[in-house]
């Protein structure tokens, strides 16, 4: 009997079915080993050695493991078939080897990418040894990941108190929120008008048509700056007389995108299911290990970890024979349709995310899934379907049009399209990409129907619309534009996204509101400060370049330590560099950078960083035990402070000019108000230090605090009763 060694007891379960009663499937639940978040688990002095440490949850496992391989003719590991799945193969066997137990035993290492009777029996036919290149790219990225976050976290905490930790690839996609939130802070709108007339054909239908040009100018999006020239414009247009011009037809085409990646399948359902990007992992994950369908456990999807776009010849044929049964044969073209990434670094011997069956439709095992799982397995089997689907057949019709007044002329353009053949969006229309900002002035007339009109036939006037608009800023990333812009630079590794963006907001870097990602104040000064002294490693061009090193590293053509050398080589001189570096240089380098966020100009003109309390002293940055917040250059005899708030646009911080007063305590007479501090917001009874103060829980909002809420607070804690044996 053979011992077989897989991550999960979900897929240890569904494998046992298909192999039978000659072999034994283990879970390892994961990784078994990792390094210890100490000083000296990576050890650059010894040629980067690396001290490995069981985990205490795999302890019992491993031992487990190690009996049943004891008692085995031989060991197979059938781990994930990507990079960390060769990882956790390694890990196993060399934990094994250390306890003894592997011996002359035969070790073969086996991969599949779908979880069904075939391709893990086609796999168990076609054994392998462990891939080297592949455990050595995996052994660079976490020996770098440690030397990063255990070297630069330390230099974080000393010199910028408050922050949590940093990263190789964490800052990096931290870097990438607040500069999108520094360039919406530094956005200027500006004003522009739109015009549009409501005109109809002699048979009575009625159009929208866009002015494009006047007085022999052609307009462009901003060339109607001002609500007079619009209103000139307008009152031009609704005397004149409309003549069709010209029409044009066109046939196109729209071709289908392709199969699903780990990035692309994560965006799609952000925006067609609201899922985050670890809740797409995590109901994807269950989808590729197996359900009960029919009594019979069988996986759904593919590997849902890949960057490939490519799907198998024999998916290709089964994708081709269901578009036939399902939709018609004119829906399946006359050659299959093979694709390839536009990503950085995208392992193109990697399959795309595709159904295992695509006979097995989504109405099918609906009734044997939960919610979540019949949802993200619908968008996955229509998403891959429709990439072997014939293009859609579209008419896209084209009419320009001249208005004329007392001697001056407009031009104005209708658009439409019609669907002669709706090909693949008759399985899937593609989601609507909100990494681009769109102002609600851009009218998409190119999708609206038009009416038949005819070359130099008059037109009749309904109306004129004269509309003011002003540009919008970029959005701000959601996970899923945030993922995508993440692959196009190269950044990390799809596998990796979801945990990164995790990892963002559990350090309290980031928030989201609405969906979207906005900087706390903690994360624009750790970017702040990493910009300022360690720029070269929140470059988003380094970061890509050594990603590219490890890419080459698992393709055997770099040697792992090699790369490490050169990146502590320079990066140990940099965090040298800082050994000398005060909390005043800090401050004075954070006070530039983020002044103008943290001390906008104010509208009287005055000093901006003028003390609102002492008037003589300046406002600046200041750094304590719990982070940052602003002090007076006073202190102590000005206690002034106030907190930097979650997004540092617009004040920049959470005002506290001053206490607010909310009342009198009928108790004591004295006076209770509001205040802020640099841990928050507190109300506080009386004043110098014999002063009660109390802290806002968790919850409750400063703009709604009264006197009585006040009151509540301050007289906590209270006396209940005495003990009834010590009277005390």
């Amino acid at each position: 009997m053979d011992v077989v060694i897989v991550e999960s007891p979900a897929k240890a379960k569904t494998i046992n079915k298909y192999l039978g009663g000659n072999y034994q499937v283990i879970a390892s639940y994961g990784h078994v080993r990792d390094l210890p978040a100490k000083d000296g688990s990576v050890r650059p002095d010894e040629d980067f050695a690396m001290s490995w440490e069981v985990g205490k949850p795999s302890v019992k496992r491993i031992s487990e493991i190690a009996q049943a391989v004891k008692k085995a003719d031989g060991l197979v590991l059938a781990t994930d078939p990507d990079r960390e799945g060769e990882a956790i193969s390694w890990h196993v066997l060399e934990v094994l080897r250390q306890k003894k137990v592997i011996g002359t035993k035969p070790v073969s290492r086996v991969v599949f990418n779908a979880i069904t009777k075939k391709a893990v029996l086609d796999a168990m036919a076609n054994p392998r040894a462990i891939d080297e290149p592949l455990v050595d790219a995996y052994l660079a990225r976490r020996a770098l990941d440690y030397l990063v976050g255990f070297t630069l976290s330390p230099v974080l905490w000393r010199k910028l108190p408050g922050a949590r930790s940093a990263g190789r690839v964490q800052s990096v996609a931290l870097r990438l929120v607040c500069d999108r939130e520094a360039e919406i802070e530094r956005f200027k709108k500006e004003e522009y008008w739109q015009i549009a007339a409501m005109l109809a054909t002699p048979r009575g239908d009625d159009f929208r048509a866009r002015l494009t040009g006047f007085g022999g100018d052609k307009l462009q999006k901003m060339s109607i700056s001002d609500g007079d020239k619009a209103e000139t414009i307008r009152a031009m247009l609704d005397g004149a007389t409309y003549r069709v011009d010209s029409v044009q037809a066109k046939p196109t085409k729209r071709n289908p995108g392709p199969p699903f990646t780990t990035s692309t399948l994560q965006q799609a359902a952000s925006a067609k299911l609201g899922f985050s990007a670890s809740r797409t992992m995590q109901v994807a994950q269950r989808l590729y290990e197996g359900v009960d369908v029919g009594g019979e456990t069988v996986g759904l999807i593919t590997y849902m970890r890949t960057d490939g776009v490519q799907m198998a010849p024999e998916a290709i044929a089964d994708a081709r024979k269901s578009i036939g049964a399902a939709f018609g044969e004119r829906y399946v073209p006359e050659k299959p349709r093979y694709y390839s990434s536009k990503a950085k670094n995208a392992q193109e011997a990697h399959e795309a995310i595709r159904p295992t069956e695509f006979g097995r439709a989504p109405k099918d095992v609906e009734r044997y899934l939960d919610r979540d799982q019949a949802r993200l397995y619908d968008l996955i089997w229509k998403r891959c379907i429709a990439s072997q689907m014939a293009s859609a057949e579209i008419e896209r019709t084209t009419a320009e049009i001249v208005a004329t007044n007392a001697g001056e002329t407009a031009t104005l353009r209708a658009t439409g399209q019609v669907i002669k053949f709706d090909g693949f969006i008759g399985a899937y229309v593609e989601h609507r990409d909100d990494s681009k900002a769109s102002d609600p002035g851009d009218e998409d007339d190119d999708r609206a129907r038009l009416p038949e009109i005819l070359a130099d036939e008059d037109l009749a006037k309904r109306a004129i619309e004269a509309s003011q608009h002003f540009t919008e800023p970029p959005p701000r990333y959601s996970e899923a534009s945030l993922i995508k812009k993440m692959e196009e630079l190269g950044i990390g590794r799809p596998s990796t996204y979801a945990s990164t963006l995790q990892t963002l907001e559990d350090r309290g870097y980031v928030v989201q509101e609405a969906r979207k990602l906005l900087p706390d104040a903690k994360g624009r000064l750790v970017t702040a400060f990493l910009h300022n002294f360690f720029e070269r490693y929140v470059e988003y061009d380094f970061t890509a370049a050594l990603e590219e090193k490890l890419d080459l590293i698992s393709a055997g053509q770099l040697a792992w330590k090699d790369v490490l050398r050169e990146f502590w080589q320079n990066f140990s001189a940099q965090v040298d560099g800082t050994k000398e570096l005060r909390v005043t240089n800090v401050l004075d380098a954070l006070n530039v950078e983020l002044g103008p966020l943290v001390f906008p100009p104010k509208e009287d003109g005055t000093e901006p960083r003028a003390c609102p309390r002492c008037g003589n002293g300046q406002l600046s940055l200041k750094l304590g035990k719990f982070g940052a917040f602003v002090g007076c250059s006073n202190y102590p005899d000005c206690g002034y402070t106030r907190q930097l708030g979650t997004n540092m646009s617009g004040d920049g911080a959470a005002a506290d000019e001053g206490p607010s007063d909310l009342g009198v305590d009928p108790e004591t007479g004295e006076p209770v108000t509001l205040r802020t501090g640099r841990f928050g917001p507190y109300v506080q009874r009386g004043e110098g230090k014999e002063a009660k103060r109390s802290s806002l829980p968790k919850g409750w909002q400063a703009s709604e605090m009264d006197l009585d809420k006040a009151l509540r607070l301050l007289s906590l804690p209270r006396e209940v009763g005495l003990h009834p044996e010590s009277g005390k």
